[in-house]
C-alpha cells in the first residue's frame, strides 16, 4: 500500500528511510508514532532539540507571545522579542565569558550563517581562499558545500566547487603527523600551491564527519597560526554549540576566541529555524542590506531562544547536571565497546556528541535498525556512515539515558554476535 509520501514527496528524503513510521507527537526525550508507540529520541532533530521536544518553559513563553499577537515576521526591524534575545545573549553568554561579538541575523539555517561568515572574511581580508578540513560539514548551499568534505553532498552541486582548500583535520593521519605544522609549512612556502586564505574554518567536534574531535592544544595552535598570518578564524558551532559539548560554546575549554562563530540548530531551543553569525566588532564591515534574507526575523525563535538562555544558562546548574550525564554517557559507551576488538567497534567523541565507531557502515546500520525496532531513534555519521551517534537531548533524565543506552547495548551485542558467529 502506497502512502502520500510515496506518491508525491521527493526521493531526496533521508531520515524517513531509516525510521519508516509516521510520527505524530513528541514530548521531552520521546517521539510517538500514530499507533502510540514511544521511541526514545537519540537524534533530537540532528542536534536541534537540545532541551527536548516541547519544553514546557519554552512552550509557555511562545504560547503567551502568540496569544498576545506578538510579531511573527520582522525582517531586520527592531522588535521587543529581538531585544530580549540580544539582552539575554549578552548578559548570560557573552559577558560571563568575556566575549565581544556583534550578532548578524542571517537566513534561518546553518548554511546561511556559514555563507555569511565566509563572505565577510573574504570582504575584510580581500582574499578569496578559505581553508577547511577533511571530514568537515558546513552545509549544502554552494559556498558552504565547497567547504564540506563529503563527496555525497559535493557531487550533487552539478558545478565545480571552488574557493576552498581542504587540509587534514586533527588526527586525520594518526598521531605521528602534526597537521597544523603541515599547514604552517604550506602557508610559509610560496611554492606549496596554497593561496593565503581569508579564513580557516573548523568544527571543534565534527558531528556529521564522524565525531572526530580536536584537542585544546590543536585548536590553540590553529588560533596562533591565524594570528601570525593575519587570517580570520571561523568556528562552526552549529551542531556542537548551545551546550552540546558540555559548555555553551564548544571552543570554551580551549580558551580560543574565534573571529567569527556560526550558530543555528538548538539556538532557538524549540526547533524553530534560527541562525546567526557572531562577528568581532572590528570585522563588522557590512553595508546596510549587503547580506540579507527574508526570514532573518523569525520572532517566534527569538522568544524561545531568549527563554532558553534564561532558563538554562543564567547560572551553572544546568551545566553541572550536564557534565554528570556526559561522564555517565562516556562510561557506558566505553563499557559497551570494551568487550570487542577496537577494529570492530570503539567509543569516540566528546560531550553529548559521542558514539560508537564500527568496522564499517553496514555494521553501524544494522545496529541502528535493531535499536529502532526496540524503540530507539539513533542515526549514523562519518564518511562511510560507520559511526553510531548518540545525539540525545541535553535535558534527558539519567533514567531515560540509561534506557536508551540499554537498547543500544543490546543492539550492539545482538548484532555483533551474529557477525562473529557468521565469521567463525
Amino acid at each position: 500500500m502506497t502512502t502520500i509520501f510515496d506518491d508525491i514527496e521527493s526521493e531526496v528524503q533521508s531520515y524517513a528511510r531509516a525510521f519508516p513510521v509516521i510520527f505524530e507527537r513528541a514530548k521531552g526525550s520521546y517521539l510517538y508514532d500514530t499507533d502510540g508507540k514511544a521511541y526514545l529520541d537519540f537524534l533530537a532533530g540532528a542536534g536541534t532539540l537540545n532541551y527536548g521536544h516541547n519544553n514546557d518553559i519554552l512552550k509557555a513563553a511562545l504560547l503567551e507571545y502568540i496569544q498576545n499577537d506578538g510579531i511573527t515576521h520582522g525582517l531586520d526591524m527592531h522588535t521587543k522579542a529581538k531585544q530580549e534575545f540580544l539582552e539575554n545573549l549578552n548578559n548570560y553568554i557573552f559577558k560571563p565569558r568575556s566575549l565581544e561579538y556583534v550578532v548578524q541575523f542571517t537566513g534561518p539555517t546553518g548554511t546561511n550563517a556559514v555563507e555569511a561568515a565566509m563572505k565577510i572574511a573574504r570582504n575584510v581580508t580581500g582574499r578569496h581562499n578559505i581553508v577547511a578540513f577533511t571530514n568537515g560539514f558546513h552545509g549544502v548551499s554552494l559556498g558552504s558545500m565547497a567547504a564540506t568534505g563529503n563527496s555525497h553532498h559535493r557531487d550533487a552541486a552539478g558545478i565545480p566547487l571552488s574557493g576552498v582548500t581542504h587540509v587534514p583535520y586533527a588526527g586525520y593521519m594518526g598521531e605521528e603527523l602534526d597537521t597544523i605544522k603541515l599547514l604552517e609549512n604550506m602557508l610559509e612556502d610560496s611554492s606549496s600551491g596554497l593561496d593565503t586564505p581569508a579564513a580557516i574554518m573548523l568544527e571543534t567536534i565534527q558531528g556529521e564527519g564522524g565525531l572526530n574531535t580536536a584537542s585544546n592544544e590543536w585548536l590553540q595552535a590553529v588560533e596562533k597560526l591565524c594570528r601570525k598570518h593575519d587570517i580570520l578564524l571561523i568556528v562552526d558551532d552549529i551542531q556542537a554549540g548551545c551546550g552540546r559539548s558540555g559548555k555553551f560554546f564548544s571552543f570554551e575549554e580551549s580558551g580560543i576566541k574565534p573571529d567569527l562563530v556560526t550558530m543555528s540548530k538548538s539556538l532557538s531551543g524549540y526547533g524553530l529555524p534560527f541562525a546567526v553569525t557572531l562577528i568581532k566588532p572590528e570585522y563588522d564591515t557590512w553595508k546596510p542590506g549587503e547580506h540579507n534574507g527574508t526570514f532573518r526575523g523569525n520572532n517566534h525563535a527569538f522568544v524561545t531562544a531568549a527563554a532558553a538562555l534564561k532558563a538554562f544558562w543564567s547560572d551553572d546548574k544546568f551545566e553541572k547536571e550536564l557534565k554528570a550525564k556526559i561522564d555517565h554517557l562516556s562510561m557506558r559507551l566505553r563499557k559497551i565497546a570494551g568487550g570487542y576488538e577496537k577494529n570492530l567497534i570503539k567509543s569516540k567523541g566528546r560531550g553529548f556528541m559521542q558514539g560508537l565507531e564500527c568496522r564499517d557502515g553496514e555494521l553501524a546500520g544494522k545496529i541502528c535498525r535493531y535499536a529502532f525496532d526496540k524503540g530507539l531513534v539513533i542515526e549514523t555519521s562519518g564518511a562511510d556512515s560507520q559511526v553510531v551517534k548518540c545525539l540525545c537531548p541535553l535535558s534527558i533524565s539519567l533514567d531515560e539515558l540509561n534506557k536508551g543506552l540499554d537498547i543500544l547495548e543490546e543492539a550492539v551485542h545482538k548484532t555483533l554476535a551474529k557477525e562473529l558467529s557468521a565469521a567463525s
